[in-house]
């Protein structure tokens, strides 16, 4: 497995393998990897040739009092990780080799990113879709793979690579649990033991939520209650929002005539987590 820093080397080396004829998979991270990542990177190993992952903890996607300092980190770990995939190429790159001092184009995807997280994280997903539209000209994936547990985070991406042209197919991927139904994610080393059990509310108030659904025809006010209902429940969960969108153009509904994304925001201790589901009728 090599390990790539610049983005001069990693565009060659891409340009190299696209001149063989080999198709190219891609898996943008933040490292510190879970079964989630792995999935993502299997995916890719199953569909090109060539398997690619980036390490970067991309720093225009925090706000000032959020979490990049400490955002967990170990690169060592990771790469052995990989290697069980096996991925052929990690671009790791510093962030002054990501963003000049005078650089000033963003890249931003408006409307599928003004509701959900969009107004409690500010800027965020604009610098998702940047560094991503950054990744996708250095690497040139044909396929690039994204998580539906960062749900606004793929439709946002799906959005830009339609209005911008990007030559790659984006390749959704379910969302990988553990065994007791809480969604995978790099920031629950966050919680404590006890944090760990209250954060299955999520993961609980969708499944409420979804058996709901399926037992009587119902809107998506009563979808809302239900899982809020399960989330108001357990202490030590603070919810940021609880929402049922067209999970499409993530605007809101209130009939459900078409796939709806049911999606949580809440804070367990100091760690905000995230969980979704959507529901086809």
């Amino acid at each position: 497995m090599d390990v790539i820093r610049t983005p001069d080397e990693m565009q060659r080396w891409s340009e190299s393998a696209r001149r063989s004829g080999e198709q190219i998979a891609f898996v943008p991270t933040m490292g510190f990897l879970h079964e989630g990542h792995l999935t993502l990177m299997r995916e890719g190993r199953r569909r090109a040739a060539a398997l690619v992952a980036s390490i970067f903890v991309n720093p225009t996607q925090f706000a000032p009092h959020e979490d990049f300092a400490r955002y967990p980190r170990n690169f060592e770990r990771d790469c052995a990780l990989m290697e069980t995939v096996p991925v052929d190429v990690v671009f790791a790159p510093e962030p002054s080799a990501m963003y000049a001092p005078d650089s000033q184009t963003w890249v931003e995807a408006t409307q599928v990113t003004a509701g959900l997280c969009g107004p409690h994280r500010p800027g965020h997903f604009r610098g998702v879709t940047t560094v991503v539209a950054k990744l996708f000209n250095i690497v040139k994936p044909h396929f690039a793979m994204f998580g539906e547990k960062d749900f606004q985070q793929l439709r946002a991406i799906q959005r830009m690579v339609t209005d911008l042209n990007f030559d790659v197919e984006v390749v959704p991927v379910p969302i990988v649990r553990e065994s007791d139904g809480l969604a995978m994610s790099s920031r629950n080393v966050y919680l404590s033991p006890d944090e760990r059990r209250r954060a299955l509310a999520l993961s609980l108030a969708l499944r409420a939520a979804r058996d709901h659904y399926r037992e009587s025809a119902c809107c998506a006010e009563e979808l809302v209650f239900v899982a809020k209902r399960v989330l108001k429940r357990t202490p030590g969960v603070e919810i940021e929002y609880v929402e049922a969108v067209d999970a499409t153009t993530l605007e809101r509904i209130s009939s459900i005539d078409h796939p709806v994304l049911l999606a949580i925001a809440a804070r367990v201790g100091k760690t905000r987590l995230i969980d979704n589901t959507v529901l086809a009728p």
